[in-house]
């Protein structure tokens, strides 16, 4: 019989999980449009991935998170950008325990023809 306090085994997280987590959770955000990736990365328009728009950094149990977002029009930028970040950071805080330092949110575009 094991006590709770044995470790019995190890977790390991793919970094897409990292990626669909900050993408959902972005995504969720009514404000938000859609993902993309950044511009001028023309490498990118050729190779696009289920991660365009999230890049992920993990060192030492910590998670650096960069967002490229289109917003709807008319939006407050910077409360938005703080929603993001808040709703992100918990989503990874909550479903995978790791810390988060930093969510930056990188504004690309904003979409005239949604409201």
């Amino acid at each position: 019989m094991t006590s709770n306090s044995e470790i019995i085994g190890k977790t390991t997280i793919a970094p897409e999980v990292l990626v669909s987590i900050a993408k959902l959770t972005t995504l969720d955000v009514t404000e938000v449009s859609h993902l993309t990736t950044p511009i001028g990365n023309i490498g990118h328009f050729f190779n696009r991935s289920a991660s365009d728009g999230v890049r992920i950094l993990v060192e030492e149990n910590t998670v650096y998170i960069d967002l490229f977002v289109v917003l709807k029009r008319d939006v407050n930028i910077r409360d938005v950008s703080h929603t993001i970040q808040s709703r992100v950071t918990r989503a990874i805080q909550e479903m995978v325990g790791m810390e988060v330092g930093r969510v930056n949110i990188h504004v690309e575009d904003i979409d005239y023809r949604n409201s």
